[in-house]
């Protein structure tokens, strides 16, 4: 373990120069207090724990003191919002202080959201509020410990400093752990701004720094993208089967490593709902939880778009057809995974699709119904679950045929519980419990914010003293408005 005065900076994105990014120093916020840290992220850059403790460590991370080695930078890029092309956004409130190299030599971009105007601020006034950087790190972290790729939350610093959003609150900032802050749209801004050079610049160097496999290929740029494409298949498919909704899947919203990035108005689902929408200002349901798939292969499809200046058009058009196969099979396996099954059957997919739909037109709890079902054996697993939906006589349909299914498996009941429990979470980041660790938070009560991560740090296990983690939500609590706003 080391400590925060022997960080290893080595800054290679900003050495690409001022056509990627602009220097700028983070704008301090008054009064600045730890929030919450996450000792699991810390350890990414072997930080001894109780750093998080020192005066030192919360004004790091508030813009008031910065290592002598970090370049603090704010990247120009732009991208597609809700459809449309907006030719330059950047970072408007978040500075890529710079790059750690951890023991294992692991790069690590340490990026400081809610720190004040940049060029690429747009009349904004570059705070983050505690609301949303309370959820960004809750979400980061439970992710993870779900086995979801995304980016890292390392701590959130509170203040007394007030901005404005619908009402007034308090001003917070957040430091992200990524190993690349570049998006989608970074390679769009180079493409739209015909400025092929940059482009090529750009990507040798997220080529040669986070996609090193690829560099014997026989078109390296062209392998690069297929694993873009392979991981974001993998990605969304996650997402999918765990119920996950991100809410704003813009082009300047898709890390080019394929994990879960940038979060705002997202939300697990409660109840199963394929139509559901969590982003209160998408009233056209661009981002809901049924469109993820297809928007992530539109995003794609802008990304293949931005490389044909160094790649030919037919090999990229091939290469996004392997998109939705590729997530058909990650999803079923996932799906598989979640009803105990070890084996591939030719009608599982149906078997899937059967029970969501069941589950769509009974408003059942998606996670606790997967839960349930691996509790018992199978048929007093059903019996128990079977209360949960109104249409009994379909779901007596359903559970004969999973039944049969499960009775063509080797193994025995306790492994099936085994690896079900091991799949399927206990404790899930619902709104409402966020909602309720931020409000404690506001009042200057950070230990719930603070139990929640931990409960959600292990989401499979159960915890003593846990359980009203992992109940249903409130009627109120399945219908609370997330916008973009933060």
């Amino acid at each position: 373990m080391t400590t925060l005065d022997h960080l290893t900076f080595d800054n290679r994105f900003a050495r690409l120069g001022d056509t990627f990014s602009t220097e700028v120093l983070p704008d301090p916020i008054a009064e600045p207090r730890l929030v919450v840290a996450s000792e699991a992220a810390m350890r990414l850059l072997d930080l001894d724990p109780a750093e998080a403790e020192l005066p030192v460590f919360a004004e790091l991370f508030s813009g008031h003191k910065l290592w002598a080695e970090a370049e603090p930078r704010a990247m120009v890029y732009s991208g597609h919002q809700f459809g449309a092309y907006n030719p330059r956004l950047g970072d408007g409130r978040g500075l890529l202080l710079g790059e750690v190299v951890n023991d294992l030599g692991e790069h690590w971009d340490l990026h400081l959201k809610g720190a004040g105007q940049t060029p690429y601020s747009r009349m904004g006034d570059g705070r983050a509020v505690l609301r949303s950087s309370i959820r960004e790190f809750l979400a980061s972290e439970a992710l993870h410990a779900l086995g979801i790729p995304s980016s890292r939350a390392l701590c959130v610093i509170g203040s007394s400093t007030p901005v404005w959003r619908e009402t007034r609150e308090s001003a917070a900032m957040l430091l992200r752990l990524a190993q690349s802050h570049v998006r989608f749209g970074h390679f769009e801004y180079f493409y739209y701004t015909k400025q092929p050079e940059q482009q090529r610049v750009l990507l040798e160097h997220v080529l040669q720094q986070h996609y090193p496999e690829c560099l014997d290929a026989e078109q390296p740029f062209l392998a690069m993208f297929r694993t873009i494409v392979e991981r974001n298949a993998e990605l969304v498919a996650r997402w999918q089967a765990y119920g996950f909704c991100h809410g704003v899947m813009n082009t300047d919203n898709m890390s080019i490593l394929g994990i879960t990035f940038d979060f705002g108005p997202y939300a697990f689902l409660d109840d199963f709902d394929a139509n559901f929408i969590c982003n209160h200002s998408d009233d056209r349901g661009r981002y809901s939880y049924a469109n993820q798939v297809p928007i992530a292969h539109w995003n794609l499809s802008a990304l293949a778009q931005a490389l044909t200046t160094v790649i030919e058009v037919e090999p990229l058009k091939r290469t996004l057809e392997l998109f939705l196969p590729l997530y058909q099979a990650h999803y079923l396996d996932l799906m598989r995974r979640r009803l105990g099954l070890t084996c591939a059957e030719d009608d599982d997919m149906a078997l899937v699709e059967r029970l969501l739909q069941r589950m769509q037109s009974g408003g059942v709890d998606y996670t606790l119904f997967f839960r349930r079902l691996g509790d018992q054996p199978v048929a007093e697993a059903l019996q128990q679950v079977r209360n949960d939906f109104i249409d009994l006589a379909g779901f007596d349909a359903w559970g004969a045929e999973y039944l049969a299914r499960c009775q063509r498996e080797p193994g025995n009941a306790e492994g099936r519980r085994a690896r079900m429990h091991a799949v399927n979470p206990l404790y899930i980041l619902r709104n409402y419990l966020a909602q309720k660790a931020i409000e404690a938070a506001e009042g200057g009560d950070y230990s719930e914010v603070r139990r929640l991560h931990q409960v959600l740090s292990k989401p499979f296990e159960e915890q003593d003293g846990m359980q009203a983690y992992a109940e249903r939500p409130p009627e109120w609590g399945k219908h609370l408005e997330i916008s973009c706003s933060s």
